[in-house]
């Protein structure tokens, strides 16, 4: 009886330290998402901290930002800003009260207001007059020219929960902030085109859960969440040890067949968005008739100066493969792209004649937002000897490079289509008819299509209109991707090539947006189709799918719920991962009957073994 007591006990305080835990995670995000848009983004000025620490009902000084935010600090990221909330406690009332007791000698409750001036003024942290004056006009704690502090401690202290309140209630109300969160790839099971397997038992299913971790060595954080799956009654837990990765040479068509099928070709790029959002070419592509097929998507392999790195050779690409019927809404998954020759990504099979939609795709684990140490900045422009402007030659080669990546059908000019795309990009308008003949007029052109030449001299005419002030250069270019040092460092330029046995394939871009719903759904389909599902011991209606590929792994939660659920996921075991969450310990939350990705894993370094462990627990 007694060990029953001690164990139920032990159970008690358990239960309540996690929800503790969970509170206050909850917190962090709510005051983290009253200020910046999404939890991965990070916090980019010590101003912007103070505003994120007010939210979570602090009142932090010129000192404890200083402790945190130093003059080597250029970001900090959501784990940090959890981390701060630990060590950084609101002030409680008996410690607010001792604070004046001091100022108060007599102990009669009340400070002049005089003295709290030449305190506030004059001491320590020193406030304006200002400042002060505006706390001591508020009528609810003072009156007589004295300071009821008990009073003024009751409201600090109703403020401060007040913050931590709105920002709470915020985060409920507001879906898209939640969205947002955790990746805005959630997919509600009753979308159309979807259908989610039924609840009977499948062969893939494991029910069997394996709680151990092995100890391994990773480079992991150590994390500023709950993160105990422990102490989670349900959970499920997944390790898979990958070998350096042999960039398998499957090879999609044989040498001597692809001189015999048709070919058309299409050329994109991932951009990265400020708020770490990826956009990109959306594509028709239309079969006249029945015919195996052939579909590849690599990196794009532009000149680059000797000596430039080029990361985005390293970034993964797919395609996504989508049938269109009668709207566009109806979109039904065909296949994506797995078949692997080097940075290659294919799909050989067969289509039906009809429309096809090529969705691009990248997981974000090696397209995102670095810090960088720059030091200086590339010069776009000089005057030369008889003083007329003139572009460099490091800017005239990011031209053309920015040029071969927007020429999609690869023809050496550029059409207005091609041209719009550019434009939208880097000002968010597109060139009319009108403004066409215009340039037509002004620059080279060959088949009313603009010549490298012709986008060159424009690109120098812009500079010309700011008399050498290359501030709306710089807009473009880092709209397009590039550093201050001319380095393409947040977009992925890339190529695809779709072949065809018995016809001519004709493909054509359509947009250039961010993900999609259907792009969404197709990843959370593609998982659940290929990927091992394990239901969550203790929670038969959560399943988490894992898909495994030679260089990535994705995770997919399936909630068959008619309640919303925040898991935890925890990746402290995994070793040289790489994920696009960009934290090893994050939580998200799945809304009722609706599936969504938890995340995508890469290795950090293809010649060694990588480790996946990833343990996710229900709140």
């Amino acid at each position: 009886s007694h060990q029953k007591a001690t164990r139920s006990g032990s159970s008690q305080a358990k239960k309540s330290q996690h929800a503790e835990e969970a509170n206050f995670y909850m917190n962090c995000r709510a005051a983290y998402l009253a200020v910046l848009k999404s939890s991965l983004e990070n916090i980019k000025s010590k101003e912007q901290l103070s505003l994120v620490l007010q939210q979570a009902g602090r009142n932090p000084s010129q000192k404890t930002l200083n402790k945190y935010w130093t003059s080597q600090t250029t970001t900090l990221n959501f784990d940090d800003f959890c981390t701060i909330l630990k060590q950084e406690k609101t002030a409680t009332k008996t410690e607010l009260l001792e604070a004046f007791g001091k100022l108060d000698t007599d102990k009669t409750g009340y400070i002049l207001h005089d003295e709290l001036y030449q305190v506030l003024t004059m001491r320590g942290e020193r406030m304006s007059r200002d400042e002060v004056s505006s706390i001591l006009k508020q009528a609810d704690f003072n009156c007589s020219g004295k300071l009821d502090y008990n009073k003024f401690c009751d409201f600090y202290m109703a403020a401060s929960e007040q913050c931590c309140k709105t920002a709470r209630e915020k985060l409920e109300v507001d879906s898209r902030l939640r969205q947002q969160q955790f990746g805005s790839q959630t997919e509600t099971s009753s979308s159309a085109g979807i259908t989610l397997p039924v609840s009977k038992p499948s062969p893939r299913i494991s029910r069997k859960t394996d709680h151990k971790v092995a100890p391994t060595k990773g480079d992991s954080r150590s994390p500023s969440r709950p993160s105990s799956a422990q102490t989670c009654k349900a959970a499920v837990s997944t390790t898979i040890t990958m070998g350096a990765s042999s960039h398998r040479n499957t090879k999609l068509i044989e040498p001597d067949t692809m001189k015999e099928w048709q070919w058309a070709q299409s050329k994109g790029c991932f951009y990265l968005e400020e708020d770490g959002e990826i956009i990109s070419h959306k594509y028709k592509l239309h079969l006249p008739q029945r015919s195996a097929v052939c579909i590849t998507i690599k990196p794009l392999n532009i000149h680059q100066v000797e000596g430039k790195p080029c990361p985005w050779l390293s970034v993964d690409t797919a395609l996504f493969i989508l049938r269109e019927n009668e709207t566009q809404e109806h979109l039904q998954l065909v296949n994506f792209t797995e078949q692997q020759t080097k940075e290659m990504f294919g799909w050989k099979g067969e289509l039906g004649s009809g429309v096809y939609w090529l969705l691009p795709f990248t997981t974000g684990c090696r397209l995102k937002k670095v810090k960088q140490q720059i030091t200086g900045e590339a010069k776009l422009v000089y005057r030369g000897e008889d003083g007329d402007l003139a572009l460099t030659k490091e800017f005239r080669a990011a031209l053309l490079d920015i040029f071969e990546t927007i020429d999609l059908d690869g023809n050496g000019l550029l059409s207005l289509e091609e041209y719009n795309f550019f434009e939208l990009r880097t000002s968010g308008e597109k060139c009319d008819e009108e403004a066409w003949a215009v340039c037509k007029e002004n620059f080279d052109m060959k088949k009313n299509e603009l010549t490298r030449q012709g986008f060159m001299d424009l690109n120098l005419m812009e500079a010309n209109d700011r008399e050498g002030d290359p501030s709306d250069l710089w807009v473009t270019l880092l709209s397009l991707g590039y550093n201050k040092a001319l380095e393409m460092t947040e977009a992925c330029p890339f190529v695809i090539d779709v072949y065809a046995e018995k016809c001519k394939p004709r493909i054509k871009a359509m947009y250039l947006e961010a993900g999609s719903w259907q792009l969404s759904r197709a990843v959370c389909k593609s998982v659940l189709n290929k990927g091992e599902a394990k239901v969550m011991d203790g929670c038969e209606n959560i399943v988490v799918y894992t898909y495994k590929a030679d260089r990535r792994i994705t995770s997919v939660i399936e909630n068959k719920s008619e309640n919303k659920v925040i898991l935890h996921v925890n990746n402290e075991q995994s070793k040289n991962c790489l994920s696009n969450r960009g934290l090893t310990v994050f939580a998200v939350e799945v809304a009722p009957k609706s599936m969504m990705v938890s995340q995508h894993v890469m290795p950090q370094s293809e010649q060694e073994e990588w480790v996946y462990n990833c343990v996710h627990s229900l709140v």
